[in-house]
């Protein structure tokens, strides 16, 4: 089994997750730049806002970098098409299964990583011929499953025989050691790349990143079967009140319409939608992509000849 170094040509086997709006051409190429694999996140985006942001990326890195295809978007058909035709090296998936473009990728030569909430998907990904996947536990930030990182990761590891990739609640490098104990081959992270010189989101959302405790996330939309994991706002309690209430399911929406947008870009602080995991509390400050990547690593050596195992 190949480390994700090998596959994917990067110098630190670490991921930057594909978070929308987000995930930029910019913001991926210096992740890339750093020695981890950067990338684009298409979102809800078209594949021409997709292709232009490839080729952008092509001009700010001449390392690996990927695109993440959310693929309930309703142009995921025509981003599939695209990776192919701008010759991306490696695709990621959330929000539902590649199989349907699975062979075009892998005819390409794309290296396919998709993202799992259980071992049930991670076994039907491996058998479509999937390089890799992410395991990604419910302590993450955004669209989450249910299992815990610490209970999915090992699950998984020993169902598959590809390699994977923990992700949920881990910002530092023991998060990164303890993945690799529970049997992943490298980490995705988000969270504490939000808190970050290059990430592209307004400040109050990189301030609240910082700012937060370990307790100031929490889950909406469980009752719609849709959970997104959060950071405490008015926006995000009214939601939950009202979800309690079996208010009506297009007026719930109603209340996050555009609330993601309105933290990215606006960054405000009531009504919009703060995307992070549970390890926000560990993060402290901002620093640059590559500070973060080094910090997460360099450590670890003699971080684990301290430990006392037995």
């Amino acid at each position: 089994m190949k480390n994700i170094c090998e596959l994917l040509n990067i110098k630190y086997p670490i991921i930057q997750g594909g978070m929308a709006n987000i995930a930029t051409a910019e913001f991926a190429a210096s992740v890339s730049n750093a020695g981890g694999l950067g990338l684009i996140g298409s979102g809800g985006f078209d594949e021409h806002w997709v292709r232009a942001e490839i080729r952008k990326a092509k001009q700010l890195t001449n390392h690996t970098f990927g695109v993440n295809i959310m693929l309930m978007n309703p142009r995921a058909a025509e981003i599939a098409k695209v990776v192919v035709e701008e010759q991306v090296e490696v695709v990621t998936t959330g929000a539902g299964s590649p199989g349907v473009y699975m062979q075009a990728w892998k005819e390409a030569g794309i290296k396919v990583i998709p993202v799992v909430p259980s071992v049930a998907l991670a076994i039907r990904m491996a058998r479509a011929g999937a390089d890799a996947v992410v395991a990604e536990g419910t302590e993450a930030g955004g669209h989450i499953g249910e299992l815990t990182t610490m209970a999915l990761i090992p699950q998984i590891a020993d169902a598959i025989d590809i390699p994977v990739i923990a992700a949920g609640g881990i910002a530092d490098y023991r998060g990164v050691l303890a993945a690799f104990a529970l049997g992943a081959k490298g980490v995705q992270v988000g969270t504490v790349l939000l808190a970050t010189i290059e990430c592209p989101i307004h400040q109050n959302y990189k301030d609240i990143v910082v700012s937060a405790r370990d307790t100031d996330t929490i889950v909406t939309g469980r009752n719609t079967k849709a959970p997104v994991r959060v950071l405490k706002n008015k926006m995000a309690v009214e939601y939950v009140r009202l979800s309690s209430q079996q208010i009506d399911h297009m007026e719930l929406e109603k209340l996050t319409l555009g609330s993601l947008r309105r933290a990215v870009f606006d960054g405000d602080i009531d009504r919009g939608s703060f995307m992070a995991g549970q390890i926000a509390g560990l993060v402290k400050e901002i620093k640059t992509v590559k500070e973060v990547i080094e910090s997460m690593f360099d450590p670890i050596e003699n971080y684990a000849k301290g430990l006392q195992v037995l």
